[in-house]
Order: C-alpha cells, then sequence, then structure tokens
C-alpha cells in the first residue's frame, strides 16, 4: 500500500543517515546517502534496466527480525570506496573487481548496516543483530534464486542517491523481499501502537507494591 511505501522511505532514511555517518568514519570523507525512492520491481524489470554488472552485498537479519535483503552498489564505486578504505584518493582503477575489492565493501556495508540495526533497534524496540555479509558480483540477467528471493516474486527497491567526498555522485540501491518489507513496515507500526497506548494506572501501581516482609 501507499502507506506501506512511505514507512518503507522513512526507515530507509533513517537507518541509511547512521550508515552515512559510518562511512564517513570509514573514508574520511563527507558522505550523503539521501532522498530513498520506493518502488515495486520484478526481476525481468531488472535485469532489464541494470545491463552492467554490479555488486551485491546481502545481509541476513538472524535476530529480532527474520529475513535478507541485498545491497547494490555500481562496480565504480566499490573501486572508489575500496581505495579511500586503503588510504588513496579515491581512484577508480581500470582493473576488474576483485576479491579485494569484495572484501573491502563487505567490510564497510558489515559496519553501516551494523550502526543501521542500531537504528532499527531503537525504531522497532528490540535488539536486532545481523550475520556478516556477503558481497559478490551480480549480473541481474543470470539471476539464480537467491536465498529469500525468488525470481519470480516482486520486490521492494528503494534507491537513494549516495555522494562521498567529490569522487562519487551516484546511486545505492536496496533490493527486499515483499514479505521482508512488509514485516519490517509491521515492526515499526507495531511499536508506534504500543507507544501510543495510555498507561493502566491501577497495573503499574500494583506492580509497585513490595510485598510485606
Amino acid at each position: 500500500t501507499n502507506e506501506e511505501i512511505d514507512a518503507l522511505g522513512e526507515i530507509g532514511n533513517i537507518s541509511m543517515g547512521t550508515s552515512a555517518t559510518t562511512l564517513f568514519t570509514l573514508l574520511n570523507n563527507r558522505v550523503s546517502i539521501t532522498i530513498p525512492k520506493v518502488s515495486i520491481v520484478t526481476w525481468d524489470e531488472l535485469s532489464k534496466q541494470y545491463t552492467a554488472p554490479y555488486v551485491a552485498v546481502q545481509v541476513h537479519y538472524k535476530d529480532g527480525l527474520k529475513g535478507s535483503n541485498l545491497l547494490i552498489l555500481k562496480e565504480d564505486d566499490v573501486k572508489i570506496i575500496t581505495d579511500l578504505m586503503m588510504g588513496g584518493a579515491g581512484e577508480n582503477n581500470p582493473e576488474p573487481i576483485s576479491d579485494l575489492h569484495l572484501s573491502a565493501i563487505g567490510e564497510a556495508m558489515n559496519q553501516m548496516i551494523g550502526s543501521a540495526s542500531t537504528s532499527l533497534s531503537t525504531m522497532f524496540n528490540k535488539r536486532i543483530d545481523i550475520s556478516p555479509p556477503n558481497a559478490f558480483v551480480l549480473y541481474f540477467q543470470n539471476f539464480s534464486e537467491l536465498d529469500g528471493f525468488s525470481p519470480n516474486e516482486k520486490v521492494v527497491r528503494i534507491a537513494f542517491k549516495m555522494e562521498v567526498g567529490d569522487v562519487i555522485d551516484s546511486e545505492i540501491m536496496q533490493l527486499i523481499p515483499i514479505g521482508f518489507a512488509k514485516d519490517l513496515v509491521g515492526n515499526l507500526l507495531d511499536n508506534m501502537t504500543t507507544a501510543e497506548e495510555p498507561m493502566n494506572i491501577e497495573e503499574h501501581t500494583e506492580s509497585q507494591v513490595k510485598p510485606e516482609a
């Protein structure tokens, strides 16, 4: 629904805001990840729109939430981020994506999503933990069923504008299975409902009464 789409945009906005702060400390450069655009797409639509290979980082939620999502970055952006992490000026070298790049972006996303999970924990009022992310090169045209995703099901795409210093002006994309996206929204709405419920004064008082010695 439109309400669920708005809620996902807000969840993404807060999560990526925290992630940008973490990435700033890793890259020693100004980082801005803003303006989430939420849409519902099919894998077929993605394969036609994104013809070049991308780098995907799959994140599994193991505590508090059950599900996984994908973070999608352009290969050139991954090379620049890797160079910055290694103390470089943010050069985009022509060599193909290597295990070094995948390891570096996996570590960067691990720290980013770790801090985003802390934001979600506050938002949902419960502990949330992730498994170490897995980074790999993804060809949308050669999609083989990923854990938690099905090629026949639609996915939620949240696209963010990403800027890093003067070296990246690009986009980072989050892909979420519909079921997990609804779970995220449900957690947000449940916590908002709980926060709005009036306190039962009688029960609260009774819980504070100490038994006689």
